[in-house]
């Protein structure tokens, strides 16, 4: 049977507040800007994606981009494996990072859920994964020390088993303050991680590390720039505590990248800098071989399908920045993400209302 073609691709631009901001040491995110995408094909299919800006001076910028992007797609099949190749080839001489990647990604997510829901199963269904339990953990901004340990308990009492605090602070010590008044909230059992979202100099990431490595932390994320492959490899080297990086790799070229360099013992994509759901695949492809655990950043109802499929999933990262424009947002078990195996598609339909209440 003839896969359906595409027609034509229509976009919302919201602002979904942060309530309340998210604290890093690199900065705060107050707000959620958010190109929403319906792609439409023959027969009266479409798919749905979601593209996070990061700053809402963004969202024109991606959206005219789509749109431009839909001119070389209108009337073809619906191949998201294909359509992603040929895309990537017509981007090569400008790149296909940043805001061009960020529309292309958004491209590839809604190809793929109208493919899923033609072939009407999951997304997970039709890409190999099955309703295993994804493990997700909760996370808590640059905080301080009290607040922190109050959200981490608040995660816990949610049924979650593992926390990520923001830290970064002006010295080592602040950072053990942190870390220990949460494990003395949460006990021994959670796992804790922490996430410095590359604010620190090389110099300095070492000596933290060292003082982490007695903490018992599932993860130290993100010490120094995230493209700085080789100081990383040299902080992992050092460092007992795994390091974790992979939220700002843009396609499975950087991927490649920074698993010949040694520069993580954990990897954790985002599915929109990595290139969708297609560029997803690619790059973790290239983590299975090495048996390399695979998390994930943001996008939590599409990245609990795509770990479901993981042979090396490790941990869903949980946040709820823009599920009030969802209609069905993730739900979350025991600390598990549960899969609807009966839903078609990524997991992505509109809370029209609320869509119409933040447009911009």
């Amino acid at each position: 049977m003839a896969l359906p073609h595409i027609k034509s691709i229509t976009l919302s631009c919201v602002v979904v507040p942060l309530n309340p901001p998210h604290k890093t040491a690199s900065g705060v995110v107050s707000k959620s800007p958010l190109v929403l995408i319906d792609l439409h094909c023959s027969g009266g299919l479409f798919g749905r994606s979601i593209v996070f800006t990061y700053t809402p001076i963004a969202l024109k910028p991606v959206a005219d981009l789509v749109l431009g992007i839909q001119e070389m797609i209108v009337g073809k099949s619906l191949e998201p494996v294909s359509l992603y190749d040929f895309l990537h080839r017509r981007m090569r001489l400008i790149g296909s990072q940043g805001l061009i990647g960020m529309a292309l990604a958004g491209i590839d997510m809604a190809l793929w859920d109208a493919l899923a829901r033609h072939r009407e199963t999951p997304l997970f269904n039709l890409i190999g994964g099955t309703v295993n339990p994804v493990r997700a953990y909760g996370g808590i901004g640059y905080d301080g020390e009290i607040e922190s340990a109050n959200q981490a308990e608040q995660w816990v009492k949610r049924g979650f088993s593992g926390v990520k605090a923001k830290v970064g602070y002006p010295s080592v010590e602040e950072d053990l303050a942190v870390v220990r008044a949460m494990r003395k909230a949460v006990g021994p059992d959670v796992e804790l991680m922490v996430d410095y979202n590359q604010s620190l100099s090389l110099v300095d990431a070492l000596n933290r590390a060292q003082h982490l490595d007695q903490e018992r932390l599932l993860w130290i994320e993100e010490p120094v720039l995230a493209h700085d492959y080789q100081n990383t490899a040299k902080i992992a080297a050092a460092a007992r505590t795994p390091i974790q990086s992979g939220e700002n790799w843009w396609g499975p070229a950087d991927m490649q990248l920074a698993l010949t360099a040694q520069a993580s013992d954990f990897v954790m994509p985002d599915v929109m800098k990595i290139g969708g759901v297609t560029g997803w695949q690619k790059a973790v492809a290239l983590a299975e071989v090495q048996g390399i655990q695979v998390s994930s950043h943001l996008w939590p109802e599409l990245s609990a399908q795509l770990l479901a499929a993981g042979l090396t999933a490790h941990r869903l990262e949980y946040v709820d920045w823009w599920s009030d424009i969802l209609k069905q947002p993730l739900q979350v078990e025991n600390g598990c993400a549960i899969l609807d195996e009966h839903r078609p598609g990524s997991g992505i339909d509109w809370h029209l209302d609320k869509v119409e209440q933040y447009r911009v």
